[in-house]
């Protein structure tokens, strides 16, 4: 069994995983069974001047049978008096010694920093993030993503915390911006020991047509929140990586945004994450889900040869490059499996109207896709429902093939198919030699 125990800037856990500052880190109690649980650390939910939250205050979307693909949440700062959380942050880290316990701030002027900061430490937390990703809100009072969206700005206040904080400053990001390592770097001109990231977009989650108003709904209005969950781990992956590839970028990263399962911890360790925090899956499914992290992360660490999960951390960093630097030579076709296809035609419907036409039947698509008004698209959830054949009934001529002399390799075929490694993307022998479209203007050519 691998070592996960990990430090990210002295600030130490069993485990990389912690619960995101939010509704799961609001109390004691809830951070104590969170630790019985079995994670390695908290982010307290973000303490400053209380405030006073409105409700209804969550919004959803699903999607393939999920009802939170992504979440909304027009939540503010702990709206709970400051003496209550540190008495209750100090009774956590007093009981749970050995786990990581990181207290969010989020004030407006350079003495309150100084006062609570003071106060956070003296509760014996192992460490301070400054919340400069909050969408709304608390940017609207000149705080929150107000602060990430100026470098500037947010050089300065990281700045007042390192001056006045003895423990580990982490500054957490907001995802708001045109280029993530502008505050990335002004964060680490600040001095701080470490960046978090990502926050929550800026979003509305959808209306409510029969009444005609944004939700989630305050009486008869609504208004912007942070979206966040499973739908912005791409978006998370992308500027947790750009951080961690950039060289300016000196100091460990800490991960957010629609972890869910050891998996998805495990490519944000990979593209650099010290460690990992988790915030809406917990809403979603309890402190639980954290056994099964543990465990596959645990399985995935020794079926790699891994010793310690720090083996893993950053290991697919120097993969990611730019698209200039990608080898134009390289080619990949699509190959269906005849044995395994169900002959639903996903595939051929997808290459045909949204792909390169390179999938074809020997028989027309089968009523399931064309002949029908609504073709048996659910208005809802955009999920066409495929046609299954079973082995007795399974025609051979609806049974897709690929003209390999059509096909670009977009993989589009392969992601739509329901069946598990029916379609493989398979590499296409080439003469030629590694070459970039860089390298190619780098020579004249185009």
């Amino acid at each position: 069994m691998a070592d996960l125990s990990i430090n990210i800037c002295g600030i130490t856990s069993p485990n990389p995983f912690w619960l995101a500052s939010g509704p799961p880190s609001n109390s004691g109690e809830q951070v104590m069974r969170a630790f019985d649980m079995g994670w390695g650390g908290a982010v307290w939910k973000t303490v400053g001047n209380p405030i006073v939250n409105v409700s209804s205050r969550l919004g959803a979307v699903g999607y393939a049978g999920s009802p939170v693909m992504g979440l909304n949440n027009i939540e503010l700062i702990t709206d709970r008096p400051l003496e209550v959380n540190f008495k209750e942050i100090y009774e956590v880290k007093k009981r749970y010694p050995d786990n990581a316990v990181v207290v969010s701030l989020m004030v407006e002027s350079k003495d309150e920093w100084k006062d609570i900061i003071r106060r956070s430490e003296d509760t014996g937390a192992d460490g301070l993030e400054l919340n400069f990703g909050c969408p709304h809100g608390m940017c609207e009072r000149g705080m929150g993503s107000a602060v990430g969206q100026e470098p500037d700005v947010l050089r300065e206040i990281t700045s007042w915390a390192r001056e006045f904080a003895t423990t580990p400053v982490i500054a957490k990001l907001t995802p708001n911006v045109t280029n993530i390592l502008d505050p990335g770097i002004a964060a680490v001109e600040g001095g701080a020991d470490a960046i978090s990231l990502i926050n929550t977009l800026k979003s509305i989650i959808g209306v409510d047509l029969k009444n005609l108003v944004i939700q989630p709904t305050v009486g008869i209005e609504g208004t912007q929140g942070g979206y966040c969950g499973p739908a912005v781990k791409p978006v998370a992956l992308h500027m947790a990586g750009t951080l961690a590839r950039d060289e300016r970028i000196t100091v460990p990263i800490s991960g957010i945004g629609g972890i869910s399962n050891w998996y998805d911890a495990a490519e944000f360790l990979a593209l650099g994450s010290t460690s990992v925090q988790v915030c809406t899956a917990v809403m979603h499914y309890g402190y639980r889900i954290v056994e099964g992290m543990i465990d596959g992360l645990n399985n995935y660490l020794d079926e790699m040869g891994m010793k310690s999960v720090n083996d893993l951390i950053g290991r697919a960093v120097s993969t990611y490059v730019e698209w200039g630097d990608l080898d134009l030579n390289f080619g990949v076709n699509a190959k269906i499996n005849s044995k395994t296809c169900i002959g639903c035609q996903l595939c051929y419907i997808a290459c045909l109207d949204g792909g390169h036409q390179c999938i074809h039947t020997h028989q027309g698509p089968c009523s399931a896709f064309h002949g029908k008004a609504d073709h048996g698209i659910n208005p809802r959830t955009s999920i066409m429902p495929p046609v299954m054949h079973t082995d007795k009934n399974k025609s051979e001529a609806h049974i897709p093939f690929v003209d390999d002399d059509e096909c670009i390799g977009c993989n589009l075929c392969q992601l739509v198919c329901p069946v598990p490694e029916c379609v493989t993307m398979e590499e296409v022998p080439t003469a030629a030699g590694k070459e970039s479209w860089n390298e190619r203007l780098a020579k004249g050519l185009s």
